[in-house]
């Protein structure tokens, strides 16, 4: 019986992180989890391309929007579970026995893991704790948490959005609070934008970005804010 994951990485110029995150996935392929890697590439000009070739990643080219990538990347996908990940997020090394557990015993559920900067700042504890807080409580983890999904759920719900923004809480409330749970395993994300803007001001940026898009604005406009 073919592995039951497939792991699907949207990408754009991430030269830089994607090398960490595709490493992070090795435990899950030495445990018989995952059937394939899938990179979709939004046109990267760096190095991209060729780390994901050289990993062994199936890369994929679309044109750019994170949205349209997920969704090209489920498409794509061979696997009868899926896992959404950004390429600046490299997962925990017990990743794989948290998510095993959960597609045995609870497959009607999605899934995301905690959220976990790699930064020593004193912000980023603050933060951590705020977006797992409102992951659990909410049921609105951040994108960076990444996301595993039956195929049947994914489906079920319509999949992601070709949106340019909030792609992630679109579909997680579509999924709903009560059909997802958060893994006690770590998605450790870059901190570099709130490390360029500041912890503070980034987040609260995000924070009305959010309140925003709940009130009704549109993602196309919303992007046009969110560098």
């Amino acid at each position: 019986m073919p592995a039951p994951l497939s792991v699907i990485v949207p990408t754009l110029n991430a030269a830089g992180d994607l090398a960490l995150c595709l490493e992070s996935l090795l435990p899950g392929l030495e445990a018989g989890l995952i059937r394939e890697v899938i990179v979709v590439d939004g046109g990267s000009a760096d190095a991209t391309r060729a780390i994901a070739e050289s990993a062994g990643a199936r890369l994929i080219e679309c044109e750019a929007g994170r949205g349209r990538q997920l969704r090209a990347g489920a498409a794509a996908a061979r696997g009868d579970w899926f896992l959404f990940l950004h390429a600046d997020t490299a997962l925990s090394r017990d990743w794989p026995e948290r998510a095993a557990a959960h597609m045995d015993t609870r497959p009607e559920l999605a899934a995301a893991f905690k959220l976990k900067f790699r930064s020593d700042a004193r912000q980023a504890r603050w933060l951590e704790d705020r977006a797992n807080h409102r992951a659990q409580w909410m049921g609105l983890p951040y994108g960076d948490q990444g996301l595993l999904i039956s195929r049947a759920l994914y489906e079920e719900v319509g999949g992601y959005a070709d949106v340019p923004l909030m792609e992630d809480v679109m579909l997680v409330r579509a999924i709903g609070k009560k059909r997802l749970v958060l893994l006690d395993a770590e998605a450790r994300t870059s901190a570099a934008k709130y490390e360029r803007d500041g912890w503070h001001k980034r987040s609260w940026q995000n924070a009305w970005l959010l309140t925003r898009f709940l009130m009704g604005a549109k993602p196309e406009d919303l992007a046009k804010a969110y560098r």
